[in-house]
């Protein structure tokens, strides 16, 4: 049917091509499909496998990154727990330094209290012993005196009115004493 559609005249039918424009564009489609294949396509082959490198590089990075940032994290958590365990034994030891200085203070305190009490009751007694002493010589001598117009002779023996007056002063300490 073809030659009878060629032979019957020259008019070229549109549904039947030409052999010479198939052999054209059959070669130039083998010319296209080479250069396709040997430079276009290994070339988007490089590239489509750098982009897939690229993203799947970037995902392993932001994965890297992601477990490094939750380490950091766990550090950051953990040092800050370490700091307030560490300050809470400062503050601990600080009230401890604060109560034993307190303890400190108040026994020096106490020492001093004692010490000046002491000092005190010391000054005390010399002075007692000192007013007692000056009163028995007086409360003596008056007493010899007054025995002395008394009696109406002088009591001027010193060693007769020492005793005198220390039998009077004993009588009156064992009459204090009761």
């Amino acid at each position: 049917m073809i030659e009878v559609i060629l032979a019957e005249g020259a008019e070229h039918s549109p549904i039947i091509p030409v052999w010479q424009e198939m052999v054209v564009g059959t070669v130039a489609f083998a010319v296209l499909c080479f250069v396709l294949m040997k430079f276009v396509f290994p070339q988007m082959e490089k590239t489509f496998k750098a982009r897939v490198d690229a993203i799947e590089g970037g995902i392993k990075r932001a994965e890297t990154a992601q477990a490094e940032a939750n380490q950091l994290l766990e550090q950051y958590k953990a040092q800050l727990a370490e700091a307030r365990t560490e300050a809470a034994r400062i503050r601990d030891e600080a009230r401890a330094d604060a109560e034993g200085i307190r303890q400190d203070v108040l026994a020096k305190a106490r020492e001093e209290s004692d010490r000046i009490i002491a000092a005190g009751n010391e000054q005390l007694t010399a002075q007692r012993e000192a007013i007692v002493r000056e009163l028995r010589s007086e409360v003596g001598t008056l007493a010899v005196d007054l025995a002395s117009k008394i009696v109406g002779e002088a009591l001027a023996d010193e060693a007769r009115t020492r005793g005198t007056v220390e039998r009077f002063i004993a009588d009156l300490d064992t009459a204090g004493q009761r």
